[in-house]
């Protein structure tokens, strides 16, 4: 059989408490209904007192306050439990579980009406945390670093270079006064008639 997992609210704290108990110990809340008290003495805490709110069955479907009975039910629902419209008005037909706790519920929800005179935080077991030990790395050898081989240098071949025939300066000016002279018109002095030839 399951093991029955109460969600234990307090109002003055708004805190929340998970405590899972054996069907076989928490037997005296089978047949309950949405809104009904019992002792704390079920979940370990003796001296409170506790209301049932809601709850949830093994597939995960809520349990209804209107829906009367242990069985499951499919009910138009425009409100929560079990629907929270998103449009003003929308309603939606939903598998919901009854209001009766039996063996195939699960989770039960419940709140602290009458507080006892211990500290709930005393009255449950404190969870241990286990720290998963990693398993320890052996130790490899560390590698040397290996020595990089110097490679004899490889002689590339010399690119020939052309040598360009060096042009001294003044066969440079040489070369350019025939092409210059060419280009300027000549200059004629003052004074000079330009004598026109005369056809006899």
């Amino acid at each position: 059989m399951p093991n029955f997992q109460f969600i234990v609210s307090n109002p003055s704290t708004r805190k929340a408490y998970k405590i899972e108990v054996d069907q076989t110990k928490a037997a005296g809340i089978i047949g309950k209904i949405i809104g009904n008290k019992f002792n704390g003495d079920i979940v370990a805490l003796s001296g409170y007192e506790l209301q049932i709110t809601g709850g949830t069955d093994k597939d995960g479907f809520p349990m209804h306050p209107r829906v009367h009975g242990p069985g499951r039910k499919k009910v138009i629902l425009a409100h929560p439990p079990g629907f929270h419209p998103r449009i003003k008005g929308q309603r939606r037909r939903k598998m919901v579980r009854g209001n009766t706790i039996s063996p195939d519920i699960v989770q039960i929800n419940c709140k602290i009406t009458k507080a006892g005179v211990k500290p709930i935080e005393e009255l449950l077991p404190k969870k241990e945390k286990v720290e998963e030990k990693k398993p320890k790395e052996e130790a490899k050898p560390k590698e040397e670093p290996k020595k990089e081989e110097v490679k004899p240098e490889e002689k590339k071949p010399e690119k020939l270079k052309e040598k360009k025939k060096e042009i001294k300066p003044k066969e440079k000016a040489a070369e350019k006064k025939p092409i210059e002279e060419m280009k300027k018109p000549e200059k004629k002095e003052k004074g000079e008639k330009v004598r026109k030839e005369t056809k006899s």
